[in-house]
């Protein structure tokens, strides 16, 4: 997807592509995606004829386009949440299903599951900054709706991402994982330990922070492994691994319900589903892939 920078700065050029037939919209609904009723044919995108039929006639959103120079289509979100009866209408239809975008990485491409949490970050964003936090007055979208304007001080605010530091550390044949006070507590899964990255921090000095505070573990050899959007509700996860220089474990008990070392062939078992001890996240989550990587012995 090419979001299209320049291209966002031509509010009429934006109009014209949200009437073009061969543009294509993604509803959300309470900020759940539209799927085919076989979540396996993908994202249920609907062009402009059928937006018009039901009424839908909410702002879209730019999401980008694809396609080569000779044949690009435009693609954008739309938020239906205010039109229940075109929802109920596209559900009616038994072609449809509106489902958590947690659920909707399972059966998608990881390119789709990309354009799903820009999808669902800025759809989340435009609702929740209506107003201005400057004068209080409405705000309107602006750059097909990567910028809202004050309609009064005219002050531009723009979405923001909040950056996560989710470290993996080991000391050879352990890693150590965790779990916070939530839905996962008093479960048997338990992931790498994660923290938000300060202002005016690195994220070398969030990591080490994050695993002190949460574990009572001083760490070394912070190294970057990869990183992923999460629109939960506009997060950057940036997975890394880490050594341990100390292994006695101090709980945060207001953060954390449970700190463990866990042994590789038991983290091993776990990735197979085969451990009746122990889960770890689905491949849906980079905390997998960095617990993965360690299990097998590609840290780098």
């Amino acid at each position: 997807m090419d979001r299209g920078y320049r291209e966002r700065r031509d509010e009429r050029w934006l109009t014209d592509m949200a009437r073009d037939e061969n543009s294509r919209f993604l509803p959300l609904k309470d900020l759940n995606i539209l799927m085919f009723q076989d979540p396996q044919i993908g994202l249920g995108w609907l062009g402009v004829d059928e937006l018009r039929r039901l009424r839908i006639d909410s702002v879209p959103l730019f999401l980008g386009q694809m396609g080569n120079r000779m044949s690009q289509a435009s693609f954008f979100a739309v938020d239906i949440s205010d039109h229940k009866k075109a929802a109920q209408a596209l559900t009616d239809t038994g072609s449809y299903q509106f489902m958590d975008a947690r659920t909707v990485t399972k059966y998608v491409s990881g390119e789709d599951s990309g354009i799903v949490a820009q999808a669902r970050s800025q759809v989340n964003w435009h609702n929740r900054n209506g107003f201005c936090s400057i004068c209080g007055h409405k705000t309107f979208i602006k750059r097909g709706g990567q910028v809202r304007q004050c309609s009064y001080c005219d002050t531009e605010h723009y979405p923001h991402t909040d950056p996560v530091a989710i470290t993996l550390v080991s000391d050879n044949e352990r890693c150590l994982l965790g779990q916070s006070h939530g839905r996962l507590a008093r479960t048997n899964i338990y992931s790498a330990l994660a923290g938000f990255v300060d202002q005016g921090e690195s994220i070398e000095e969030a990591a080490a922070r994050e695993i002190m505070e949460e574990a009572g573990i001083c760490i070394k050899n912070i190294r970057y492994h990869s990183s992923q959007p999460w629109p939960f509700p506009h997060s950057l996860m940036i997975g890394c691994h880490a050594d341990a220089v100390t292994t006695d474990i101090s709980i945060d008990d207001e953060e954390m319900a449970d700190v463990r070392w866990f042994e590789r062939g038991e983290v091993l078992l776990a990735l197979e589903s085969k451990s009746g001890t122990l889960s770890v996240p689905g491949p849906i989550a980079i905390a997998h892939h960095i617990i993965k990587a360690w299990a097998m012995n590609d840290t780098r």
